[in-house]
């Protein structure tokens, strides 16, 4: 069978954090594919901002780096598993994947979801250990939890013979050898093993096209583009062809425009053919798993799986009295305009009108998916509040179930009780526990995902930040009944609109923890604190000492305030109840009770208990 010797199609696989986004910029920089006026940014592939703050990969990208005569193309996958999504496209796209392995940390939970999706594909595998020279690294034994985890995953023979490559892509040095000494300012060991082991794409290009789209990009300029892989024959520019959509119907269109990619760039090309990545304009409504076939044989390939939402929420129009204050897009039109664009690229969304024309119910693959979701519609301009995050519950064979999680937990071991009985406490089921020396603990837990809102704060306080927290979907089990893992706590809610005054403070902080610092503008409705108990109270925040010429004894009483507890956006999500809303603007994050007058929300509270 004819192959192409000149290119490799290969995905870089790993676990959050375990540095495949600095490799790839390593290997950008040590290929033969950039000049030498151009200069790499630390995480190049990482282009949006939250992905560079975050240290996460949210959107799957694609480069190509040249080495000698050969072309290896590399997808960069995200390694969270709300991005499940993109990552098992990927895996159609490509012949082999780069597992890349932290040498201190080992396999992670993350490591084990995305290598299972690239094992099922039956791609070879080659494994990068990286960060040999962080202390605290075990190279050898790592290499060992890999293979027990290849063989967990059901690998096959040829899979359990994979090369090991050892790095420290921070520092771009890597050999052959475990040893941190023998590591060699090169990436030549990365590049030689990619061209030796994975295999050549199967060049049938003289038959019928067949070109499937893995990704989605949008521009204003062309639509819609499809990025994915020539399996067959060749798509060249003015070309006449056939896209098979996925309800079974055809369209005709013409090639517009062909993009290959090189280095970071994506460069317009005349013609592709088997075993190209490339990205294709020209069709309107295009869509993750349509193929586009030659109009003579139409045999589109196997569709590609979507992994379906397991969170929602409902995302609405700013209500509050700030409303406006300091954001660009406040309208119901901007805000539906906005999210339905989304739909353009992130095939894991879902948006769906609801009865009221000022709110959409938008569901995603987890709370990191739509948190982030909305940290990127803060950072372009617009308002909007958004209600607790819930999970969505599926009819499987009659009986109500909803979505379960694999939860991994490394904490020092004086820790294990509290985790072990705060997750049972939220349906956790241990289901196994290890000694990894130093004191520390390893535990994995199967836990219903309405268990875990919110349990991410109590985790951290629960280890004193020392504890690492992972999870992924596991599956769809019947739903708990009478069981509802809403916050414990009451609130302390604004009775009146100005500003915090210390003085209003030092008056109310005894019955929980203050969110607003001295001199914030608060409305009433506005959560300002957590009470100790589980009811809310209402409170004066606002509330001003009697002026008088006399000098007050406890004029030194601010030194007494509290610091004041300010969550970020995850928390403020965690937080919320039923009855509350978290309001988001570019500069501002508040939580609002739904009903802001003071006595209209008692009587709902009221009305509430007696039913």
């Amino acid at each position: 069978m004819k192959t192409r010797d000149d290119i490799r199609n290969i995905a870089i696989i790993a676990h959050v954090d375990h540095g495949k986004t600095t490799l790839v910029n390593e290997l950008l920089k040590q290929s033969d594919t950039l000049n030498d006026h151009t200069e790499i940014q630390d995480r190049a592939l990482d282009s949006n901002a939250i992905e560079r703050e975050r240290g996460i990969t949210i959107l799957s990208k694609n480069t190509a780096v040249k080495y000698g005569d050969k072309q290896i193309n590399i997808l960069d996958t995200p390694g969270h598993a709300d991005f499940g999504g993109e990552v098992e496209r990927i895996m159609r796209m490509v012949d082999g994947v780069l597992l890349v392995v932290d040498a201190a940390e080992g396999t992670m939970p993350q490591t084990r979801f995305v290598l299972k999706k690239a094992l099922e594909q039956h791609l070879t595998p080659i494994v990068v250990i990286n960060k040999v020279d962080k202390p605290g690294a075990r190279p050898e034994a790592v290499v060992d939890e890999v293979l027990d985890l290849f063989i967990e995953l059901g690998a096959d023979e040829e899979q359990l013979e994979f090369p090991v490559v050892y790095a420290s892509a921070m520092n771009g040095t890597s050999s052959y050898d475990p040893d941190v000494s023998k590591q060699e300012h090169t990436m030549k060991p990365v590049f030689d093993t990619i061209i030796k082991n994975i295999p050549s794409p199967i060049d049938n290009s003289d038959d019928p096209l067949q070109f499937q789209v893995a990704m989605l990009d949008y521009n204003d300029f062309v639509g819609r583009i499809g990025i994915g892989r020539v399996f067959r024959g060749k798509i060249k520019v003015g070309d006449n062809v056939v896209l098979m959509k996925l309800d079974g119907s055809t369209q005709k269109f013409r090639v517009t425009k062909l993009m290959g990619f090189i280095g970071l760039q994506k460069v317009e090309i005349n013609e592709a053919k088997a075993g190209d990545l490339i990205a294709v304009s020209g069709m309107e409504d295009i869509n993750v798993g349509e193929t586009v076939v030659s109009p003579d044989k139409q045999e589109p390939l196997p569709v590609l799986r979507i992994d379906e939402p397991t969170l929602r929420m409902t995302f609405g129009t700013n209500t509050s009295p700030f409303v406006g204050k300091d954001g660009k897009y406040l309208t119901a039109r901007q805000l539906g305009d906005r999210l339905k664009k989304e739909l353009h690229t992130d095939v894991s969304l879902r948006v769906e009108d609801t009865d009221d024309p000022g709110a959409w119910v938008v569901s995603g693959r987890g709370e990191l998916h739509l948190s982030i979701l909305i940290e990127t519609l803060r950072r372009e301009g617009y308002e909007l509040q958004v209600s607790r995050p819930e999970v969505i519950y599926k009819d499987v064979d009659g009986v109500k179930c909803e979505p379960f999680e694999s939860v991994q937990i490394d904490t020092p071991e004086e820790y294990s009780g509290s985790i072990i009985d705060t997750l049972s406490q939220r349906k956790g089921e241990m289901k196994n526990m290890e000694n990894v020396g130093n004191g520390q603990v390893r535990m994995t837990f199967l836990v219903p995902s309405r268990g875990l809102i919110g349990y991410s704060t109590q985790f951290l306080s629960l280890t004193r930040g020392y504890g690492i927290m992972n999870h992924s979907f596991s599956k769809y089990l019947p739903a708990i009944k009478n069981w509802n893992p809403g916050r414990r706590n009451g609130t302390l809610v604004s009775i009146n609109p100005g500003k915090v005054t210390t003085y209003a403070i030092m008056a109310v902080q005894d019955r929980g923890k203050i969110f607003t610092d001295p001199g914030t503008e608060v409305y009433e409705g506005m959560i300002v604190g957590e009470n100790a108990r589980d009811n809310d109270i209402s409170v004066n925040i606002t509330r001003g000492r009697n002026q008088t010429n006399v000098r007050a004894a406890g004029s030194e009483d601010i030194a007494k305030v509290k610091e004041p507890v300010h969550m970020t956006l995850e928390e403020s999500l965690e937080f919320l109840n039923d009855d509350e809303l978290c309001e988001v603007t570019p500069n501002h994050i508040r939580l609002r009770k739904r009903i802001l007058n003071t006595n209209e929300r008692e009587k709902a509270a009221k009305k509430r208990r007696h039913n």
